[in-house]
């Protein structure tokens, strides 16, 4: 990736990172308008935007994720820079909910970039995964969420049977996802911990979260996290492959549950950590087929033909740039660089024709969501430098 656009794509990443930057608190503001507070997964991969301008920041970046971190281990997933309008829960300098734990990967990432990681960074990311496999895990060996805010994909149609219709919109998705907020359960430290209604262990979330503590076994050498990710990779695999659609599903345990099978990119993510060479291959094959997940400017979140796809509506069928990252590693742990390069050529083409988006319409790369958004500079990781290779 040399070409001069992709040198102009760079330098302008790094504008966006520096013009978000919150010296004081040591993170970057995904949007100063739409986002003006710290989000879990949004830092983790600003980490990887700074990572690929080889500036330091990207050890202070993902710190930052860590600062309100509880003493169980709890993640908060906003860290909030003002008191908002409106709280995630009943903490106050933070969130109650929690998000997919990236920085297990993003660490993993770091280090294979010649960054040197302090202990505590690593510690703070092993204590954040021994909570989640302690406090998060059901009867199935997987991994569950109280809230569609938890898993990052806020509005996915996978949450359409909680909501009582396929027909989005953000005034009423924001309204149900206040009243699921109402019956979320919380802790003595103030974290979630359960639901009178909505309680599901989603592909997404569960994959990530396997792969995030492979990524740390690999790092520290040590046994438990990698029994948890061999634990966590067996139950995905057992709970959650669906045959018919040659992907992974969510499973809901409280709640309607209905739409957990309908067809996203989550359910590509299961190749970050089945050891099943057959379904990850099927599954990646779907990333470049233009009925599925396939596009000119990125990978759509939702094929097509489904009846929910909306290709400029939030989360019903846009491109957004983390997925394509997280896609971008599946296809590389299988050496399967032919996935691999089509999703970082569009990624490179999507961020620069959505001007670093938050998301955009994957065949039209017209920007939508905030822009510029900072997790947009994640694609200057996604470089043949920074490639991992197979497992």
């Amino acid at each position: 990736m040399k070409s001069e656009t992709n040198l102009e794509v760079s330098t302008a990443c790094r504008r966006v990172l520096e013009a978000a930057w919150v010296p004081d608190m040591g993170y970057c503001v995904p949007n100063r308008r739409t986002y003006p507070h710290l989000w879990l997964w949004d830092s983790c991969f600003h980490s990887l935007g700074w990572m690929g301008q080889g500036d330091p920041r990207c050890l202070e970046e993902l710190a930052a994720v860590f600062f309100a971190q509880s003493e169980s281990g709890f993640v908060p997933h906003m860290r909030y820079l003002h008191q908002p309008s409106y709280r995630s829960g009943p903490r106050r300098d933070a969130s109650s909910l929690t998000q997919p734990p990236v920085y297990g990967l993003v660490l993993e990432r770091l280090h294979a970039a010649g960054w040197e990681l302090p202990d505590e960074l690593i510690g703070s990311a092993m204590t954040g995964i021994s909570y989640l496999w302690s406090h998060r895990r059901t009867d199935d060996g997987l991994l569950a969420i109280f809230h569609p805010w938890e898993s990052g994909a806020d509005d996915s149609p996978r949450w359409d049977a909680w909501m009582g219709t396929s027909s989005w919109s953000q005034s009423r998705f924001s309204a149900i996802d206040r009243q699921l907020l109402r019956r979320t359960h919380f802790d003595s430290e103030e974290a979630a911990c359960g639901s009178s209604a909505f309680v599901s262990c989603p592909a997404g979330f569960n994959c990530i979260s396997a792969y995030t503590v492979g990524c740390l076994a690999r790092l520290t050498g040590e046994h438990t996290p990698r029994r948890i990710a061999e634990q966590l990779s067996a139950a995905i695999d057992r709970s959650l492959w669906n045959e018919d659609e040659g992907l992974w599903d969510d499973l809901a345990k409280v709640g309607p549950g209905s739409s957990q099978a309908i067809p996203t990119l989550d359910g590509v993510l299961g190749a970050l950590v089945t050891e099943d060479e057959r379904r990850a291959m099927r599954a990646l094959d779907q990333v470049l087929d233009p009925d599925r997940f396939g596009s000119t400017y990125g990978v759509r979140y939702l094929p097509p033909k489904h009846p929910a796809y909306e290709p400029d509506a939030y989360w019903r069928g846009p491109a957004w740039p983390q997925m394509n990252y997280l896609v971008w590693l599946a296809a590389h742990r299988w050496n399967r660089l032919d996935v691999a390069r089509a999703v970082q050529s569009a990624s490179w083409r999507g961020v620069e024709s959505s001007s670093l988006a938050e998301y955009w319409n994957p065949d039209t790369g017209a920007g939508r969501g905030a822009i510029p958004q900072t997790w947009a500079t994640i694609v200057t990781a996604m470089t043949d430098d920074y490639a991992p290779g197979p497992e």
